[in-house]
């Protein structure tokens, strides 16, 4: 009897290194191109090794190794991003050169041993093939469960981001409606009155029609530079040039802009910089508008009492600027919500009650903390609120004394993280 097992066990070299040329010479077969040797090759040797066992006479016809190996095959395949006609034919070219390196052997047996040996490694490739089809398949539904999975994460996270953008341009469409209807309204009671030509024209009512146009203006323009900010933060397009920074002199110039707002509703500025740094490394055009913001917040929620500012020097190479007022005070439910765009607080805010009524103070935007927010993270800093209803508010800004900026994020800083 005719020991074919023994001439597949000698010839496996020579079956696996023809295989991968011919692997590498046919045209379809695109991915095994842009793989090594060994991950072509992967399990083949031990496959043929099991097929022949059960060519043998004398051994137990591995089966269980065929299988898993199989098995495992289908799985790589699917893992390397072969599609199933790659497979197929790399399979094919397997029995092809399977018989092709076994020929001269085969020819030397009976035409009963042939035949037993053609039956057996054809039975063990058909094996092979269906098992590794099986597996393959299988990971490819899992990668597609997988894709539709993470499919419906990101289409649940741009209907939420939909919704929200949605709610924001509702929001500014009323912000924008009211000091537009505004300037409307009294630019036409002011033309009216100019085109009657037989009453006397009286001045101080013209006076004052043109004085509320031109604070409904500026207030719309306030609104829209803000909207505009808040956009451009969220577009990834602020940028940073840092500089070296007299924090003092920087300070000094935004409480001389702030004063008379404090001043015409009897608030007094305390200002304390004795611990302050006298140099950052910052963006001053940036951290001018964090401090502005922050006093101009606490001046706008404050009927009495004072507003303080506290500048000093951190461990670890930060710094700090505190706001604290002596206002209205924010409910511990709302402080999480106060950065949000257009998210604000009003006296009689409770819990009950909803955030966007009337009562507004007159020049709020609900964008000035949404804007010091994203600054002090462009800043590398983070900001904390600390606020008691009835008491008042604080707020802290942390920053680095040095605004570190990486060449690769030059010239313009990457803030969507």
């Amino acid at each position: 009897m005719k020991d074919f097992s023994q001439a597949l066990l000698n010839k496996i070299d020579i079956i696996v290194e023809n295989w991968i040329e011919a692997v590498r010479q046919d045209g379809q077969i695109e991915s095994a191109k842009q793989l090594p040797y060994k991950a072509v090759r992967d399990s083949l040797p031990i496959v043929l090794q099991a097929i022949a066992t059960m060519l043998s006479e004398t051994e137990d016809s591995d089966i269980e190794t065929l299988v898993q190996k199989s098995i495992e095959h289908g799985v790589l395949r699917a893992k390397q991003g072969y599609d199933a006609e790659e497979i197929a034919r790399e399979y094919r070219l397997v029995r092809w050169v399977i018989f092709s390196t076994l020929e001269p052997d085969l020819l030397k047996g009976s035409s009963a041993e042939v035949i037993r040996a053609c039956r057996l490694i054809d039975t063990a490739l058909d094996e092979v093939i269906a098992r590794c089809f099986k597996s393959y398949t299988d990971e490819r539904l899992h990668d597609i469960e997988q894709v539709q999975s993470q499919l419906q994460l990101a289409n649940q996270e741009l209907t939420r981001l939909v919704r929200a953008n949605k709610d924001n341009l509702s929001e500014l469409a009323h912000e924008l409606k009211t000091p537009l209807t505004s300037i409307i309204g009294y630019s036409d009671l002011f033309l009216r009155q100019q085109r009657q030509p037989n009453e006397p024209s009286d001045s101080l009512p013209n006076l004052g029609h043109i004085e509320k146009v031109l604070r409904n203006g500026r207030q719309l323009l306030h609104l829209i530079n803000d909207a505009l900010e808040i956009s451009r933060y969220e577009a990834g397009k602020m940028q940073l040039h840092p500089t070296i920074t007299d924090v003092r002199a920087l300070i000094k110039n935004v409480i001389e802009i702030v004063e008379p707002l404090a001043r015409s509703k009897d608030l007094d500025v305390l200002v304390e910089c004795d611990r302050a740094p006298d140099e950052v490394m910052t963006d001053p055009l940036r951290l001018q508008q964090i401090v502005t913001n922050l006093l101009s917040n606490a001046i706008r929620y404050t009927k009495a009492g004072s507003i303080k500012l506290v500048c000093q020097l951190l461990p670890n190479n930060h710094w700090s600027i505190s706001v604290t007022d002596t206002g209205i005070g924010i409910n511990i439910e709302h402080q999480k919500q106060i950065f949000d765009p257009y998210f604000r607080v009003f006296p009689n805010d409770s819990p009950k009650q909803g955030l966007r009524e009337q009562s507004y103070p007159a020049n709020s935007t609900g964008l000035g903390l949404a804007i010091v927010s994203r600054l002090v993270k462009l800043l590398q800093g983070k900001i904390e609120v600390n606020s008691e209803m009835g008491v008042g508010s604080t707020f802290t800004v942390v920053l680095p004394l040095e605004v570190k900026i990486s060449l690769d994020l030059e010239p313009q800083l990457n803030i969507n993280k």
